[in-house]
């Protein structure tokens, strides 16, 4: 069993910066392809990011392309999202998923993932 916990979600104004961090507590999490969900009010979750276990493969959804950065400190089984240029429509809660596999798809599904973090809110104003 993964237990992830994300952090560093708040409150900024469009244009700001977030940086999300997700500590895993397993031992070793290089293995798994890691990613970035985001779920607003009324709408489904969606893949926003993902990782494979290198660090050297990552995907985005075309929303955040350009925006976004995944990165993950294998050492620290630790994952991250730089958000940068933020919008209101960026505005949501962001979860952490781990998937049991080393392998990503191009944009992360939400049946992929069987560990979960209990997420953590962004909310952006103009």
């Amino acid at each position: 069993q993964v237990q992830l916990v994300e952090s560093g979600g708040g409150s900024v104004q469009a244009g700001g910066s977030l940086r999300l961090s997700c500590a895993a507590s397993e031992h070793d999490t290089s293995s798994r392809c890691m990613a970035w969900f985001r779920q607003a009010p009324g709408k489904e979750r969606e893949g926003v990011a993902s990782i494979f276990p290198g660090g050297g493969r990552t995907s985005y959804a075309d929303s955040v392309k350009g925006r976004f950065t995944i990165s993950r400190y294998n050492a620290k089984n630790t994952v991250y999202l730089q958000m940068d240029g933020l919008k209101p429509e960026d505005t949501a809660m962001y979860y952490c998923a781990a998937r049991s596999y080393p392998s990503c798809r191009p944009l992360p599904l939400v049946p992929d993932f069987p560990y979960w973090g209990q997420g953590t809110q962004v909310t952006v104003s103009s």
